[in-house]
């Protein structure tokens, strides 16, 4: 009996890479899971984000008539406009209305373009935050990992003195935590998608309500162009919210399966979570 955990850790390590798939194996099932989970709401954002998309196009050009209409307003309320205007027919009106508009929409149009550009650029710099921040993760699930296989025969090894005796089931507990890292950031995407989806039914909802025609749609219509861009920031919002999520994948883990290893290795992450969120509210602050 004295010989059997000696034996046994020998084993172990004489088949180590059989071991530590047999250890991930559990975690790898969560993955595919969470993973299948995940794919099944891609289609449907991606739906959403291109109706979405169109809708702004749309509210874009419409911006562009009430602009030149509205330039042409202006002009007619000049003194000149008003008395020398006066005296021409209306079919003459008509005829200068039909051909100063398009000049006036294609100088309005710098200006749209800018606020779309500016939406659009939001929007891409919210994106690759959330991309950036789920790269960092399985990058980090792969670093980690790679490292517990390659230095975990030395844990196996000192576990035989009764000094390290627990450092088997130290390493243990850190590999089966850092392994379900993906299968964690799967799940917090998916609900962090389950949020995109309302944002953007939410925003596509609107759009319409704007795209309506009435009078009072086209007075909501010139109080949105004000804002300087042309979107609600609900969906720049929710992909914020996503990329700060992510980084909440280990403490997840490390609450699953308690190791402290795992925590002090991703307390830096922490304070760079920390960091890119007050950078994120300066962004969209300014």
């Amino acid at each position: 009996m004295p010989l059997l955990r000696p034996f046994g850790l020998s084993m172990v390590i004489l088949w180590w890479p059989v071991f530590t798939k047999v250890v991930a194996f559990p975690a790898e099932i969560v993955e595919n899971k969470t993973s299948a989970l995940f794919d099944t709401t891609q289609g449907d954002i991606n739906a959403l984000r291109m109706q979405r998309a169109k809708l702004m196009v749309e509210v874009a050009d419409e911006l562009f008539k009430i602009q030149a209409e509205t330039e042409v307003a202006k002009k007619e309320a000049d003194s000149w406009y008003e008395h020398a205007w006066e005296s021409v027919q209306s079919s003459v009106k008509e005829g200068f209305s039909k051909l100063w508009n398009p000049v006036v929409e294609m100088r309005n149009r710098l200006q749209i373009g800018l606020q779309l550009l500016a939406t659009s650029l939001l929007e891409s710099l919210a994106i690759w935050i959330l991309r950036i921040s789920v790269y960092i993760i399985f990058i980090v699930q792969i670093i980690f990992s790679t490292i517990l296989i390659i230095l975990g025969p030395f844990s196996v090894a000192m576990s035989i003195l009764p000094a390290f005796r627990d450092s088997f089931s130290a390493w243990i507990a850190r590999f089966i935590s850092v392994n379900l890292y993906s299968g964690i950031g799967f799940l917090v995407m998916y609900i962090s998608s389950l949020f995109q989806h309302y944002a953007l039914e939410a925003e596509i909802s609107r759009y319409q309500e704007l795209l309506e025609g009435s009078g009072e749609s086209i007075e909501k219509l010139t109080w949105f162009a004000s804002n300087g861009i042309l979107s609600f920031g609900m969906v720049i919002i929710t992909f914020i919210i996503g990329a700060l999520t992510m980084f909440t994948v280990p403490s997840i883990s490390t609450w699953i399966v308690s190791t402290s290893g795992v925590s002090s290795a991703t307390s830096a992450m922490s304070s760079g979570a920390s960091k890119m969120q007050s950078v994120a509210t300066s962004v969209m602050g300014g």
